[in-house]
């Protein structure tokens, strides 16, 4: 997939500054920092750090010869621990950029250490808002996901679906509940009733009191607002219950084609979810995903949609240092921001001055055993809902960047 930056780099060609060129020890260090042991190892993990390399090879020196280092750490899902570690990278290290970073209280930490420094953060599977509202940074980009997208795109298209009354499943920090709360003021605004809410802690085994809580709700729709190992395991134990034979729908908000493989079909058929990529939508992303499966470890496995963001991301981050000659947030961030176009892995996209990127979104619906033909074809399209309607209005956010 030679070639696959150019449009994007040409665009922010067209609108690079003269900055002094500058590149922090001839090197550009891109750290990849995730949850690689942990509940979200099968959507990010390794795999994140394959998609980073293929950026970088893709790259190939930007036409300028250009070295790039491709680290990673596991933050292990505490933000204290992805705090030292962004800390270490920045002050003793000498990384340029971090990547991925699912699991929001990391996200948002980090976020808060590489404010206003020489560091880039490529917030590619960060899903909290905040990133594009109260704590926006000038040194943020926040690519696939965000919690308002998924709580108010999803909620929007199972409403005009009939479901009016919810009751959630919610992952008990940052992530879970601010889906939650954003689904929720979607549903109420719009004439949907939310009938109750359970919290778990992250990493919970056992659901069933969770689950007998929303079955016994009668609500049309059950909302898990959770992620990763959390919503495999909510989603399985829901079957052993019976509950979407029983006539209530289950959407995921955060789910990916690795989780559906990890729960299978059986247990998986008939789920509601929002995506913003999906391997096999048309012949671009089906190139990159084919290349994904074939790296050392991945062992045929299809990329997530924030697997692919950090390979879009940290791709899009290389082109605009080329292209500035420096390696310095304050200098790529806004060369990034000019960004307009066609992105082969997400569709037209556009870079905000609030760091969120604009791109469409998917409704689709989890295939059952006997409409799937082969190796990971496991979704139907449901909608497709445009850049422009998909992310909370620009104005909307409180983000002290837009003027």
């Amino acid at each position: 997939m030679k070639g696959f930056g150019v449009g994007l780099a040409l665009a922010l060609a067209c609108a690079a500054g003269s900055a002094r060129a500058e590149i922090s020890d001839n090197v550009v260090r891109v750290g990849v920092l995730n949850d690689i042991s942990g509940i979200f190892q099968d959507t990010n993990g390794m795999g994140s750090v394959e998609a980073a390399r293929m950026a970088a090879e893709d790259f190939n020196g930007g036409g300028k010869g250009i070295k790039v280092e491709i680290v990673y750490a596991d933050h292990q899902n505490k933000a204290d621990v992805g705090s030292a570690i962004a800390r270490k990278w920045l002050d003793v290290e000498g990384v340029d950029a971090i990547v991925d970073v699912p699991n929001s209280a990391v996200g948002l930490a980090v976020n808060t250490v590489l404010r206003d420094s020489r560091m880039t953060f490529l917030a590619s599977s960060t899903a909290s808002s905040d990133l594009t509202g109260k704590a926006c940074s000038p040194n943020t980009i926040q690519w696939v996901n965000d919690a308002w997208a998924t709580g108010n795109t999803t909620a929007a298209a199972m409403m005009q679906r009939g479901g009016k009354d919810w009751y959630f499943v919610t992952v008990d920090y940052a992530l879970g509940k601010g889906i939650e709360a954003e689904a929720t003021n979607y549903i109420e605004k719009h004439g949907g009733k939310v009938l109750g809410s359970s919290k778990h802690p992250l990493g919970t085994s056992d659901f069933a009191s969770f689950l007998l809580q929303a079955q016994n709700s009668k609500a049309k729709v059950i909302g898990l607002a959770n992620a990763g190992g959390d919503t495999i395991n909510a989603v399985k134990q829901a079957a052993e219950f019976g509950i979407q034979e029983g006539g209530q729908t289950m959407v995921a908000f955060l789910l990916f084609v690795n989780d559906v493989h990890g729960m299978g079909l059986k247990v998986a058929q008939g789920l509601q979810l929002l995506e913003a990529f999906y391997w096999d939508m048309n012949d671009d992303t089906r190139a990159f995903a084919k290349r994904f499966a074939a790296r050392p470890g991945m062992n045929g496995k299809m990329p997530s949609g924030n697997q692919a963001g950090v390979y879009a991301s940290t791709l899009a981050y290389l082109n605009a240092v080329a292209l500035t000659g420096s390696d310095d947030a304050k200098v790529v961030v806004p060369q990034m921001k000019t960004f307009k176009g066609k992105d082969k892995l997400f569709g037209d996209t556009t870079i905000r001055q609030d760091g969120r990127v604009i791109h469409p979104m998917y409704l689709f619906e989890v295939k059952k055993p006997e409409e799937s033909k082969y190796p990971y074809d496991y979704y139907k399209l449901i909608a497709t809902i445009p850049a422009d309607q998909a992310f909370r209005p620009l104005a909307d956010g409180g983000c002290s960047l837009v003027k």
